[in-house]
């Protein structure tokens, strides 16, 4: 089992994805005020439900608003968001498209990053720790036509489960990178294999966990967001078969067809493939 750290780093993390998030948000300016009206009111009518259905006391209600209160001071609701809401929105979208499956993007996404060749290895520090893994494979379109130039943004955590711009210590951009396929639509990324890591556990997210029982689990997975001109860009994540928490992710993101299942080469290196068919727009 991966170590568990102690990590110190949770409103960190928070502030961190939080700056993220505002700098590449929409504006909601463009939502019609009928359709603000229905979410919301969906929304809160299910709240209602649920105060009335499990009879919350006023005890519990303020608990909950000094709760709120608490992920908004700690910059947490993009975690909070991306772990339990993100991938209902996420599958209600899949309903109408065609291509690879998409997952959630996670709050530790940052763009502009390192662009790399087709064949290429992840920026990554001299003595990284991890499994080398190299992850080949075709961007295509749904005919099967190769996109040359198309992007393969990639981003993971490190064999300790962090992230570079969110944790202290870890140099800026490592483990990401643009990577731009050749004119087949090949690619083919070195890097090392990344470990199951804990969301944030000492802020007010983690204290939710813990109060319910839950446990804070990510299964080991790669971050990918594939896009090439004229087509609608992919946002997915790749796991490793066998991994632990693979079938009970806290932020219930896994998909079987999503599931590498990497190949010694008989060198200490894993390999996969896994290609990527794009909609076009």
């Amino acid at each position: 089992m991966t170590t568990v750290h102690d990590s110190p780093t949770a409103a960190e993390s928070g502030a961190n994805a939080s700056s993220s998030f505002k700098d590449r948000a929409r504006s909601a300016a463009d939502v019609p005020p009928e359709r603000v009206s229905a979410v919301v009111t969906a929304v809160l009518q299910g709240v209602h439900t649920a105060i009335r259905d499990k009879q919350v006391t006023y005890p519990e209600f303020q608990a909950a608003k000094a709760w709120l209160m608490a992920v908004g001071e700690g910059g947490e609701w993009p975690l909070f968001m991306d772990v339990f809401v993100e991938h209902v929105v996420e599958d209600v979208a899949a309903t109408s498209q065609r291509g690879t499956l998409g997952t959630i993007e996670g709050p530790y996404y940052l763009p502009d990053q390192v662009r790399l060749s087709s064949s290429c290895e992840l920026p990554h520090r001299d003595d990284e720790k991890g499994t080398p893994l190299v992850l080949a494979g075709q961007v295509r379109d749904l005919d099967g036509t190769p996109l040359a130039g198309a992007e393969v943004d990639i981003w993971h955590a490190d064999a300790d489960g962090y992230y570079s711009g969110f944790a202290p210590g870890v140099p800026d951009g490592n483990l990401r990178g643009v990577v731009v396929t050749d004119a087949q639509g090949n690619f083919e990324i070195r890097t090392v294999q990344p470990a199951p890591y804990q969301i944030p556990t000492d802020g007010p997210t983690g204290k939710l966990i813990a109060a319910a029982g839950w446990h804070p689990w990510r299964p080991a997975h790669l971050h990918l967001m594939v896009r090439a001109d004229g087509h609608r860009t992919i946002t997915t994540q790749l796991y490793f078969a066998g991994g632990e928490w693979l079938d009970s992710d806290v932020a219930e993101a896994t998909k079987p067809e999503l599931v590498l299942d990497p190949v010694d080469d008989g060198t200490g290196v894993r390999r996969a493939t896994y290609d990527f068919d794009l909609e076009g727009n």
